[in-house]
C-alpha cells in the first residue's frame, strides 16, 4: 500500500513489483531448477550410454522416463521451494539407474553408488511428503524430523558403501511404505490447516495419486488373470508420471479450481474399478480357473475392458435415461411420487406459499394426467381457493360444523364421498373423476387438495391416492409451520411494542420522580424552611427581651406558638401530597371518602366491600381515582361523580364516572393525566381506559391484579 500511494502510476489494487532481493531469489530458484533439469538429462544420457551394449531393460526405460517427467514437473512448479526436492529427486533417481547399469557391467563404483543413491532418494521422498503442497517445511518439528531422516540416510548409505552391498529391493520397498505411512498424519494436518489455494493443489495431487494407485491395481489384476502386461513392475512404476502431472495441474490458475470435482469423480470411478477387479478375481480364480490359452485370455481381457467402459459410461447416461423413461411413462419429467419428495426441498427455499401451491398444482397436473388441480385453504367454516391449474378465479366453499369432523378424518375421497359431504365441489365437473384429500395437521382441517381427471382416462389407482394423501400431509405440515411463524411474528411485534412502551414508561416515571422531588424541595424551601428560620430569629429575640420586658416576651411566645402550629400544618399538607396518612393508616375506602369530601363536586364513593391491599396497589388506585376526580372538577363543573371500587376475579377494579358534558376520549388519552395513570397501573401489571361520549359524561375504568385471596 505504501508503494502504491507514493507512486502515482500504481493504483491501490495493482500488486507492487517484487523487491530486489525477492527478484534475485526467484531468479536463483529458476536457474537452480533449470540446472537440475539439465543434470537429470545428463544422468539419463549416461544411463542410456551404459545400456547401449547390453540393451535397455523395460524397468530402466520406464524409470528414466519417470525421472525426466518429474524433473520437468519440478521446474514447472517453480513457485515455492518445491524445486530442490522434486527435481533433485529426479536427478538422484536417474543417477541411480545409471549406476545400477554400471554396476552390472562390472564397475565397482556403480554398485556402491546404487545403495547410497537409493537411500538418498527415500529421504527426498519423505521430505517431499512432509512439505506438501508448497514444498516448504512448516514448523520446527517437521524440519527436525526431516534432518533426522537425512542423517539416517547418510548413515545407512555410508554403511552400504563400506559393506559394498546395494540396497535390497524388498528392504527398499518396506522402507518406502513405512515412510509413506508415517507421513500421513502430517499430510492430514497440512490439508486441514492450509488455505483454499493450497487445498486445491492438495486435491489435484490426491486425484493423481488415486488414479496412479487405481491403474497399478488394475495392472496387477490383469497380470494375474490374463498375464498381461508381462512386465508388471515397469507398467506399475510408469503410473508415477500421473502424480507429477497432477502436481503441475494443481499449480495452474486455470485448472486449480476443478481439483475438487476431479477428485470426486476419480474416487468414484476408482472405487468401482477396484470392486469390479475384486469380483473378477473371486469369480475367475476363486470359483473357476485361470484361462490358459491365448484366446481365453483375450476374451477375458476384452470382457473386463467392456465392463469397465459400460460402467463408466452409464454413470453420466443414467440421469438422461431416467428422465427419458419418466417422460415416456408419465408424460412429464417427474414421476407422481417425485412431487412429494421435492415439496419439502422447495419449501426450504423461502418460496412464497402462494407460488409454492401454484407449483404444486402444476406438477400434479403434469405428472398425474389431470384436467385440473386445486388447493383450498382456511381454518374456519369457509375455505378459499388459493391455487388452481388452470386458473379459474377465486372460489369459496362452506363446511358446516357437522361436515367438518367427517371431512377432517377422511383419507382420500372419490366422487361418491364428495357427493355426500361436499357436493358443491362437483358443480360443473360432469362425469369426470374427482379426488379430494383433506389438508390437516394435529386433527385440524387446514384446507383441501382437489384433483380432477377425465372420465375416459384411467381410474385413480391406490398409488395415486397414496401420493395425494402423502402430499396433503406435507402441505398440512407446511400450513401449520406458516401459522406458527405468523403467530411468532405477531408475538414478536407485540413484545417489541411492549418493550418500547416499557422504556417510555420508565423514562416518564423517572422524570416524574425527579419533578416530584424538586417540587418537595421547593415547597420545603419556600414554606416550612422559611417559617423555621423566622421562628429561630423570633426565639432569639424573645430570649433577649426576657430580662427586660417579661410581658412583651410572653406575647411574643404566644405568637410563636401560633406560627409553630401553622408550620406543622404546612408540613402535614406537604406530606399529604406525597402519601396521605389516612391511606396508610386506614386503607383505600376511608382515603377515597376524605378525598371526595374535599372535592367541590358532588361525589359518591362505593368502596365498602374492599379490604386492605399491598401499599403499591392502594397507592396506584388512590392516585388514579384522585386524578380522575381532579379532571372532573376541572372539566365537568356541577356534575355528579360516582367512585366505585370492588374486587372481582382476582383483580381490584375501579370506575370514576360523571354525568358532565363529556370529551374526546382519543385526545384525552394522549394527555398527561392519562399517561400518569397508565404508568402507575402498568408498573404493577394493571391497565386503565377512558370512555366518553359528548353530552353523556365520562368513565375512567381501571384494574389491578391482586390474586385470588
Amino acid at each position: 500500500m505504501q508503494t502504491a500511494l507514493t507512486n502515482p502510476q500504481l493504483s491501490p489494487m495493482t500488486p507492487a513489483p517484487p523487491s530486489a532481493p525477492a527478484a534475485v531469489r526467484t531468479l536463483i530458484r529458476r536457474l537452480g531448477g533449470g540446472a537440475l533439469v539439465v543434470a537429470t538429462g545428463a544422468a539419463v544420457a549416461v544411463a542410456l550410454d551404459a545400456h547401449t551394449k547390453a540393451g535397455l531393460p523395460a524397468i530402466s526405460a520406464v524409470g528414466l522416463i519417470v525421472a525426466v517427467v518429474w524433473a520437468v514437473a519440478g521446474f514447472l512448479t517453480w513457485d515455492g521451494t518445491a524445486i530442490p526436492v522434486v527435481s533433485l529427486g529426479a536427478l538422484v533417481g536417474a543417477a541411480a539407474l545409471a549406476a545400477s547399469r554400471l554396476g552390472q557391467n562390472g564397475h565397482r563404483a556403480g554398485s556402491v553408488s546404487v545403495g547410497v543413491l537409493a537411500v538418498i532418494l527415500l529421504a527426498l521422498w519423505f521430505h517431499w511428503l512432509l512439505a506438501l503442497p508448497t514444498g516448504r517445511l512448516v514448523g520446527r518439528g517437521r524440519r527436525l524430523v526431516a534432518e533426522l531422516i537425512y542423517a539416517g540416510a547418510a548413515a545407512a548409505g555410508t554403511a552400504l558403501a563400506l559393506a559394498d552391498r546395494p540396497l535390497a529391493e524388498p528392504a527398499g520397498l518396506a522402507v518406502w511404505a513405512g515412510l509413506t505411512i508415517a507421513s500421513l498424519p502430517a499430510i492430514r494436518r497440512s490439508y486441514s490447516r492450509c488455505a483454499s489455494r493450497e487445498r486445491e493443489m492438495f486435491r489435484w495431487l490426491g486425484a493423481g495419486v488415486v488414479v496412479a494407485a487405481d491403474l497399478a491395481v488394475v495392472i496387477a489384476v490383469l497380470h494375474a488373470l490374463v498375464g498381461w502386461p508381462a512386465a508388471i513392475g515397469p507398467a506399475a512404476a510408469g503410473t508415477a508420471v500421473l502424480v507429477a502431472a497432477s502436481m503441475v495441474a494443481g499449480t495452474s490458475a486455470r485448472l486449480a479450481t476443478y481439483g475438487g470435482r476431479v477428485l470426486v469423480k476419480v474416487m468414484s470411478i476408482a472405487g468401482f474399478t477396484i470392486i469390479m477387479s475384486a469380483v473378477y478375481l473371486v469369480v475367475v480364480l476363486g470359483l473357476g480357473k485361470a484361462p490358459t490359452g491365448s484366446a481365453d485370455r483375450e476374451a477375458l481381457g476384452l470382457s473386463m475392458v467392456a465392463a469397465s467402459i459400460a460402467a463408466v459410461a452409464y454413470v453420466p447416461a443414467r440421469q438422461r435415461l431416467l428422465l427419458s423413461a419418466t417422460r415416456m411413462v408419465y408424460g412429464a419429467r417427474q414421476a407422481p411420487d417425485e412431487v412429494v419428495r421435492t415439496f419439502g426441498s422447495r419449501l426450504t427455499r423461502a418460496i412464497p406459499m402462494d407460488e409454492l401451491l401454484l407449483q404444486l398444482a402444476e406438477s400434479l397436473t403434469k405428472t398425474m394426467g389431470l384436467n385440473s388441480a386445486e388447493v383450498y385453504t382456511g381454518s374456519g367454516e369457509v375455505l378459499e381457493r388459493a391455487a388452481a391449474v388452470p386458473d379459474t378465479g377465486p372460489r369459496s366453499i362452506v363446511i358446516s360444523e357437522r361436515e367438518r369432523p367427517v371431512v377432517t378424518r377422511a383419507r382420500v375421497s372419490g366422487n361418491a364421498g364428495v357427493s355426500v359431504w361436499l357436493p358443491s365441489l362437483l358443480d360443473g365437473r360432469g362425469d369426470n373423476q374427482v379426488r379430494v384429500a383433506p389438508i390437516r395437521n394435529t386433527g385440524e382441517l387446514l384446507g383441501l387438495l382437489v384433483v380432477e381427471r377425465p372420465a375416459t382416462a384411467d381410474p385413480f389407482s391406490e398409488d395415486d391416492d397414496q401420493v395425494l394423501a402423502d402430499l396433503a400431509r406435507e402441505v398440512g405440515l407446511a400450513f401449520h409451520n406458516v401459522q406458527l411463524d405468523s403467530a411468532l411474528q405477531t408475538t414478536l411485534a407485540e413484545l417489541r411494542a411492549q418493550a418500547v412502551e416499557l422504556r417510555e414508561s420508565r423514562a416518564r416515571i423517572v422524570a416524574s420522580g425527579d419533578a416530584e422531588r424538586r417540587r418537595v424541595e421547593r415547597n420545603l424551601h419556600d414554606g416550612a424552611q422559611q417559617n423555621l428560620v423566622a421562628l429561630a430569629v423570633s426565639l432569639r429575640l424573645a430570649r433577649d427581651l426576657l430580662p427586660t420586658d417579661p410581658t412583651a416576651t410572653a406575647e411574643m411566645l404566644d405568637a410563636l406558638r401560633g406560627e409553630v402550629q401553622q408550620t406543622i400544618q404546612d408540613l402535614r399538607e406537604l406530606a399529604h401530597g406525597i402519601y396521605p396518612p389516612l391511606l396508610m393508616d386506614s386503607g383505600l375506602a376511608p382515603a377515597l371518602g376524605a378525598a371526595a369530601s374535599r372535592n367541590p363536586l358532588d361525589v359518591a364513593v362505593d368502596a365498602d366491600s374492599i379490604g386492605r391491599y399491598p401499599t403499591e396497589v392502594e397507592a396506584a388506585v388512590y392516585f388514579c381515582c384522585l386524578e380522575a376526580l381532579q379532571n372532573a372538577a376541572k372539566h365537568a363543573a356541577g356534575a355528579h361523580v360516582e367512585v366505585r371500587v370492588w374486587e372481582e376475579s382476582g383483580g381490584l377494579l375501579f370506575t370514576v364516572s360523571d354525568d358532565g358534558p363529556g370529551f374526546d376520549a382519543e385526545a384525552a388519552q394522549r394527555g398527561h393525566g392519562f399517561t400518569n395513570m397508565a404508568d402507575r397501573l402498568g408498573a404493577i401489571g394493571g391497565s386503565v381506559r377512558w370512555e366518553s361520549r359528548p353530552g353523556q359524561g365520562a368513565w375512567v375504568r381501571g384494574s389491578v391484579p391482586v390474586g385470588s385471596g
